[in-house]
């Protein structure tokens, strides 16, 4: 993009968290963009999913309210931008993570990794923005495709394919696994996504995050159906999460103490 499409560039944010804890290392200005291609079942922000219902920022501005916060980060804060999908504004994330860097900021993209491809234009822009990144939250919803496409309305194909890609290019990478009974809570799909981890080696954490029901009063304000709610489906129990967590070896996962 010239400095003129720069200069006008604006991206859609759906609400900003000024002292996170839980999305990356240290404290962390969140910003979560709007949009999202996929329909997760589990979902407790389906008000992010129209991308156009966001607020709209300049990089400029995001980047001044975030800075007003910066004293609190210490070392290992800093910003993290999630969503709805981070990636469906990658113009927008290049540009705001490139000047937070400029500026010596740590950045961490969080993803559930939906609009990658090897195909440009995205690919050549996904490499230049991994450039400005530190590390990448990457959520696998289920390591089986035909069940992935059961709880997100997508396949999970790209997904696997951007684990691996940035394991290649040895990115810094948590791997997120939200924990859903009925869904992908079975002991051969946790094996199985234990040993496609094990073949990364670029990952340095793996946490399980048990389903929980908080969102579920804003599909009922949005009129969507929600097939959860309808079959009854309730948090994990603290055995299956401790099985979940034994079955992922998440204990040995220790380089994000470093």
């Amino acid at each position: 993009m010239n400095a003129k499409e720069l200069e006008m560039l604006k991206g859609y944010v759906h609400s900003l968290e000024s002292f996170g804890s839980v999305d990356g290392p240290g404290v962390r200005y969140v910003i979560f963009l709007s949009g999202c291609a996929m329909r997760c079942q589990f979902c407790h922000n389906p008000d992010t999913w129209n991308m156009t219902d966001g607020k709209e920022y300049t990089t400029d501005q995001l980047l001044k309210t975030a800075l007003r916060f910066k004293s609190y980060w210490g070392d290992k804060g800093g910003i993290t931008v999630s969503g709805g999908e981070a990636l469906m504004q990658i113009d927008f994330l290049i540009d705001l993570f490139k000047k937070a860097k400029a500026q010596g900021i740590n950045t961490t993209l969080d993803t559930s990794g939906n609009p990658f491809t090897r195909e440009e234009p995205f690919f050549t822009k996904f490499n230049e923005l991994m450039e400005y990144t530190d590390l990448v939250l990457l959520d696998i919803k289920h390591i089986n495709d035909e069940e992935h496409i059961k709880l997100t309305g997508r396949t999970n194909k790209n997904i696997l394919d951007l684990a691996k890609y940035l394991s290649e290019i040895k990115k810094p990478v948590w791997i997120r696994h939200v924990l859903v009974p009925k869904r992908n809570d079975f002991d051969n799909y946790l094996i199985e996504l234990d040993k496609f981890i094990k073949e990364l080696d670029n990952v340095y954490r793996v946490e399980v995050l048990p389903y929980h029901t908080l969102g579920v009063y804003k599909w009922q304000e949005l009129g969507i159906e929600n097939h959860l709610e309808e079959e009854g489906i309730k948090p994990p129990s603290k055995e299956r999460i401790d099985n979940a967590n034994e079955l992922l070896h998440t204990k040995s996962y220790t380089r994000y103490l470093k």
